[in-house]
């Protein structure tokens, strides 16, 4: 294959720290909740207006078998903008990958290798085995799950509410006399929230199935976070991070040699 992104080594860092212990998600039908909405609404006021966030993430877990472990510094806006960058001890980054306008292209800066104008999703899902765009990653890293707006709410014995839509739910719990985001599902990916301060989460956890099996289990603890703040536009450019004599990858090839390439 010539190169193995993850496996290689080349984004290992000594971050010594075990994923929390997941929640366990209630069950059931629950009791219909008729202010789901306000109780949404609480739990979302600090995630729910960011535009912009620039954030440096330390990552642990796993991928299609393959241990993940080191830094991404990541930066999105909406709609549809992000640019994630894989963080080595010391030189340059291992990766690079932007994200604008529904098209990602991402760089493997030591293999000189590169993959234009693939779904940025797709380009996501082969590096980390979670299929996330842009927006996606944007509103679950800020907390506020996967930015849907809820139809209707049920409770549990537990004191946790489900706030539903017609493709998602988010899971809310009581905090502090108000609500915070716990958990949030939307098809095979389960993000779940901890370690709040000032309204926000420090640490996510995400989580992917694929019938039954689990496909990535990934913690990311946040560090450096800036919102709202205007991004240039150069940030979403690719070109200046081209090598002089790129290779070109293809998404296929990407899949074989990232995470899920053994599996």
């Amino acid at each position: 294959m010539g190169f193995r992104l993850w496996a290689a080594g080349t984004l290992l860092l000594p971050i010594a720290a075990c994923a929390p212990k997941a929640p366990v998600l209630p069950t059931g039908a629950g009791t219909p909740y008729p202010d789901f909405a306000a109780a949404h609404a609480a739990a979302t006021k600090a995630c729910s207006g960011v535009n912009t966030i620039t954030v440096s993430m330390g990552m642990s877990g796993t991928a299609g078998g393959t241990k993940l472990r080191g830094r991404l510094d990541a930066g999105f806006e909406a709609p549809g903008r992000a640019r994630l960058e894989g963080i080595p001890p010391i030189g340059k980054p291992v990766f690079v990958l932007v994200a604008d306008g529904g098209k990602g292209s991402l760089v493997l800066t030591r293999q000189d290798r590169v993959l234009r104008d693939a779904p940025p999703e797709q380009i996501v899902e082969a590096l980390a085995g979670v299929a996330l765009g842009p927006d996606a990653l944007r509103t679950a890293i800020s907390g506020c799950g996967f930015g849907m707006v809820p139809a209707e709410g049920r409770s549990y014995s537990n004191g946790w509410v489900a706030a539903t839509s017609a493709d998602a739910t988010t899971w809310l719990r009581p905090s502090g006399g108000s609500w915070e985001v716990a958990a949030a599902e939307r098809g095979a990916v389960t993000v779940l929230y901890s370690d709040y301060a000032s309204g926000r989460p420090a640490t996510i956890r995400i989580r992917s199935t694929q019938q039954g099996r689990t496909m990535a289990d990934i913690t990311l603890r946040l560090s450096d976070i800036d919102i709202n703040i205007p991004l240039e536009r150069r940030v979403f450019d690719i070109t200046p991070d081209l090598p002089e004599h790129p290779i070109p990858l293809t998404l296929d090839e990407l899949r074989r040699a990232g995470p899920l390439g053994g599996s």
